[in-house]
């Protein structure tokens, strides 16, 4: 990491650097979805678990050092959707919301305008920094993330997969995940043990495999990538150009039971 006597910001006054400006971004963002207050992770590079994602997620599973050469630390923040984003998608089975759509596209920007922020604002205090797409960084065949943003999330310590194989977090999962990794080290953030989605608490909900419009979730903890794709991409068409912002390949119905907006337990 090129730092020269100049640079003497310590590692905590650069979470707070990193924390305010994402909060201040989605303060100011000019967009038509409201977003409530974002939440902030932070995990070492090192840590074991991504040479985990490896093997439970997929073998091509990036790890830090290979989005940023001698990465220390990884940055993981969530932009939760307001609860009136949520309430409109939550209203029909089929139709997906126009809010949510729109959420889903102006968020997706943010995050890339967020992390090309903070690119810029860390390379002028001599911290090298680098970031993945938001969305579409998966395989086309197998529909694996090559850098999962909710797993990446997971390891800096904001939550926990539910049924629906969405991250909770005490913001509930009706948002979206964005992630950085920095060449400076950062303290981690301590990881809270416990189950958020109440199907794993005690078996007492089972909302978003009955909200899924095309049965692509079940109580075997299995998700059929493929169904949800056509899905998606079903709605992307009915769609078109949302706004003039692209196609809105997303459904989101799975997001809209009691952990949409907190965590269920």
């Amino acid at each position: 990491m090129g730092l020269g006597v100049e640079w003497l910001l310590d590692s905590v006054t650069l979470v707070e650097l990193i924390t305010d400006t994402i909060k201040r971004q989605v303060t100011e963002a000019d967009t038509v979805t409201e977003h409530r207050e974002p939440l902030v992770g932070f995990a070492a590079a090192g840590d074991p678990r991504f040479a985990d994602l490896r093997r439970v997620a997929a073998p091509t599973h990036m790890m830090p050092e290979d989005v940023l050469p001698d990465a220390r630390s990884v940055v993981a923040f969530f932009l939760p959707f307001a609860a009136d984003v949520v309430e409109a998608n939550a209203q029909e089975k089929e139709r997906v919301a126009h809010e949510w759509a729109t959420a889903y596209l102006e968020t997706n920007a943010l995050i890339s305008r967020i992390t090309a922020h903070l690119v810029e604002l860390l390379a002028e205090r001599g911290v090298r920094a680098a970031a993945e797409p938001p969305t579409h960084n998966f395989e086309p065949v197998t529909l694996v993330s090559r850098w999962s943003h909710k797993s990446v999330a997971v390891i800096a310590g904001m939550g926990s997969f539910g049924l629906h194989h969405l991250l909770i977090t005490d913001a509930g999962c009706a948002g979206r995940f964005g992630s950085l990794v920095i060449d400076a080290e950062l303290p981690a953030t301590a990881a809270e043990p416990r189950e958020r989605c109440l199907y794993f608490h005690d078996s007492s909900c089972l909302e978003c495999v009955m909200r899924c419009p095309v049965a692509a979730l079940g109580e075997d903890n299995e998700i059929d990538k493929q169904a949800c794709w056509r899905r998606l991409q079903e709605v992307a068409g009915e769609l078109g150009g949302l706004d003039g912002m692209g196609l809105a390949d997303a459904c989101g119905k799975c997001s809209c039971g009691p952990c949409a907006l907190e965590s269920a337990v």
